[in-house]
């Protein structure tokens, strides 16, 4: 064998997991943190789980296979899988559950920063039916902040039918230089509390043991697994391994709380025996156990209390229809953290129209907003019309009254109060106060642990695809818990290349700071990126190798004809946006003042919520419209379309609205990046202010150029920027068969060992 060391083992348990454990060695080779082996010991399986590991590991190297002719139990079956590891951390993952995509690099790089030789990460509980819906194990100061967990907290916790959450259940990952000097190994006499036992022994050994709370272990709770069978004979084994433990309690105060929980189990086996006479039917056999361990008798208020849940709990969604019934709709689901209430800004409309694509396409695309930061300031907002396209549209913390959705939060209202307040004094000439700071730009809020379990009760995994809007949210595509539903981030943007130009104007970037390795690994978490425009597609390919990267443009419908329009009107379409406002500024102070100088009924419109980016009066011959519910009679009155960026990335959408109107455009290079070729003649592309100005009163002064000029940018719109052009490389992978392949039998058993490696940086939900 190499002796390369790994920086992870993973350490799998399986017998009979043929239905998951595909998903969850997928999960672990998917890691942002990818020098690691995944060590499969196979207890004996009687399914075809064997047959699927050892394709997988034919075609990674990564993953190593372990068999035995006979059962032993999921103690045994790890320390055999211990007994071969390399690597310089451990991590159990069962062979039924899924882990985060950056989980094994934002644990070691927590314990190598706080010193701890064990940690331990939140778990998302989630089940395959609808019995419960998925939701988070750690409460209180665990959910809160990082923790460490001494001897004494950490036995009290597993208590049997103890209130809070019992840490045995974690899934901890161990340095490996740390555990073998313990000399601890897992006790193979238990099949169940395997993993407390563990860990305890390590703590009475001196291991150090933190949790955090981030939910990236995502623990699959079903009713045939071990852990939720409770049978005499492993009670009896978890008595005589708490005995032992005695032994070991490093203090006294360690040594109640063992035996207390060696009561506890005690108890467990008493209520055991009680509800096997009730079943029976034998009543006096069950009094008598009773009355004599009182604790145990009182723990019959735990079935009664279950039946009543299940008795008062939402009805299960119908069952998925049977194979010869027709075929279901393909389900997709858009997650975003944008105010998509409309086509009220080009992010959101290019989203709307990739959801009309997909919709088109057979479709049903659902919206999830895992934030409600998507507010604002506003404690209300009102879909428009072409939100009908989502089949479903859930935002947290919101209440849906028709067309409305409510803010929860009621301290929304006093800030929108006060921003009405503001907007009054500023049309009455005043100074605004400052009494409220603008909103930050949700689409880059740091990912929160409601947002993640949002996510996972509003999916459950009944998805086949998942798209990210924007490349932030990458972290919560696997909380979807669609195991073989590709992800996909719809780019929009490359936020890492924006930051020099931001800083060449005195400005900042106005939705985020990302350095191009924390961008290229969120990015490296989708299956598929989807970028705006080539040149940035590129940059992608060049840097996430992995990960499939589709160019998909805004798509226009053309109008019939060119628009030459009024021979002394400019537009210009943007939102409030840094780019949209850089770029106003600079042609307000370099070239509007030439163009009104030759031309003096020139008149500008601005149209869009860009109007309350400018907090400073606009020049004469501007008129701010603000938001505009029908840009048509706009484009129509246009002699020229201006685009004046001068920073930004991605693709401007207006540009391309402008082309499919047929209009006369006047553009900078930075509008144009990435289509120069494309666009070549059918626009006015200058970067200096007196050309930029001079080719706005060209197009003025001569409507037949306006229109040659028009009749190119329609030509140019129908021929690249169509539907059909724009969507489907991206339908295309869509309907591309899921990523497992099928399983060939083959009777020999395989060790493969990894070679190679790195370690790549991610981002974590926080």
């Amino acid at each position: 064998m190499p002796d390369r060391v790994p920086v992870v083992s993973v350490l799998m348990a399986n017998r009979d997991g043929a239905a998951y454990v595909e998903a969850a060695i997928r999960s672990l080779l998917d890691q942002t943190l990818d020098d690691l082996e995944i060590i499969v010991a196979d207890d004996a399986s009687r399914d075809d789980s064997v047959a699927r590991v050892r394709r997988m590991a034919e075609r990674d190297p990564r993953v190593r296979l372990l068999t035995a002719e006979t059962a032993g139990g999921p103690a045994a079956a790890r320390n055999r899988a211990l007994r071969a590891a390399r690597g310089r951390w451990v991590a159990v993952v069962d062979s039924d559950d899924l882990v985060h995509p950056d989980r094994f690099r934002q644990l070691i790089e927590a314990a190598e920063r706080d010193g701890a030789e064990m940690v331990a990460d939140d778990l998302l509980l989630f089940s395959d039916t609808d019995a419960e819906a998925p939701r988070l194990f750690f409460t209180g100061a665990l959910a809160q902040s990082p923790q460490w967990i001494d001897p004494v907290a950490y036995v009290r916790s597993n208590r049997f039918f103890g209130r809070g959450p019992a840490l045995g259940y974690l899934k901890p990952m161990i340095r490996m230089d740390a555990l073998r000097r313990s000399g601890v190994t897992y006790d193979e006499r238990l099949f169940l509390t395997e993993d407390f036992d563990l860990v305890a022994r390590l703590l009475f050994a001196g291991l150090r043991l933190r949790t955090y709370p981030e939910p990236t272990y995502f623990y699959r709770r079903r009713p045939g697994s071990l852990s939720h069978r409770l049978t005499p004979a492993q009670l009896r084994a978890s008595l005589a391994a708490d005995f032992e433990l005695r032994v070991g309690a490093p203090t006294p105060e360690v040594l109640r709380e063992v035996e207390r929980r060696r009561r506890s189990v005690k108890d467990a086996l008493v209520f055991g025996e009680i509800v096997e006479a009730l079943k029976k039917g034998r009543w006096r056999e069950a009094l008598r156990w009773g009355a004599g361990r009182p604790r145990a008798a009182a723990l019959l208020r735990l079935p009664v209390a279950a039946r009543l849940n299940a008795l008062f709990a939402p009805r299960p969604a119908p069952a998925a229809a049977d194979a010869g019934d027709a075929p279901a709709t393909r389900e997709a689901v858009i997650v975003s953290r944008q105010r998509v209430v409309g086509a009220t800004n080009g992010s959101s409309a290019y989203l709307l129209q990739l959801a009309r694509a997909l919709t088109g396409d057979g479709w049903r695309v659902r919206f999830v907003g895992p934030s409600p930061a998507a507010f604002g300031r506003w404690p209300a907002m009102r879909l428009k019309p072409e939100t009908d396209v989502f089949a479903d549209y859930r935002l947290r913390g919101a209440w849906r009254l028709g067309r409305w959705l409510i803010a929860r939060d009621l301290r929304v209202a006093p800030r929108a109060l006060l921003t009405v307040v503001e907007a009054v004094l500023a049309r009455a000439g005043l100074r605004r106060p400052g009494w409220v700071k603008p909103a930050p730009y949700a689409v880059a809020a740091a990912n929160g642990r409601e947002d993640a379990l949002f996510v996972a009760r509003a999916v459950r995994g009944r998805v086949d695809a998942v798209l990210a809007d924007y490349a932030f949210l990458a972290p919560l595509i696997p909380y979807a818990l669609a195991e073989a539903a590709p992800g996909v981030v719809v780019m929009h943007d490359l936020f890492s290349s924006r930051g020099g130009a931001f800083a060449r104007h005195g400005a900042t970037d106005s939705v985020a700071r990302l350095t191009a390795a924390e961008e290229f690994a969120l990015l490296g978490q989708a299956d598929a990126v989807v970028a705006i425009q080539p040149d940035e597609a590129e940059a992608v390919r060049r840097r996430v190798g992995r990960t499939e990267v589709i160019v998909a443009p805004m798509a226009v419908d053309p109008v019939p004809q060119a628009q030459p329009g009024d021979g002394s009107a400019l537009l210009f379409v943007g939102s409030n946006t840094a780019p949209n406002i850089i770029g106003l500024r600079w042609f307000f102070a370099e070239a509007w003042p030439m163009i009104r100088a030759a031309r003096p009924d020139a008149v500008l419109e601005v149209a869009g919520s860009v109007a309350r980016g400018l907090r400073e009066p606009p020049p004469a011959g501007v008129r701010l419209l603000g938001l505009v519910d029908d840009l048509e009679p706009l484009y129509a009155r246009a002699a020229v379309v201006i685009s004046p960026l001068t920073v930004g990335s991605g693709l401007k959408i207006k540009l391309i609205e402008a082309l499919g109107r047929g209009k006369a455009v006047v553009a900078t290079p930075v509008t144009v990046q990435g289509v120069e070729a494309l666009v070549a003649s059918a626009a006015t592309v200058e970067s200096e202010p007196a050309a930029f100005a001079e080719a706005v009163l060209a197009l003025l002064a001569d409507p037949e150029k306006r229109l040659r000029l028009g009749e190119a940018a329609l030509a140019c719109a129908r021929r690249s920027f169509s539907p059909e052009a724009c969507w489907r490389d991206l339908l295309d992978f869509m309907v591309r068969p899921e990523r497992s392949d099928p399983i060939e039998e083959d009777d020999d058993a395989c060790v493969l060992v990894s070679e190679g490696g790195s370690i790549r940086a991610g981002t974590l939900v926080s």
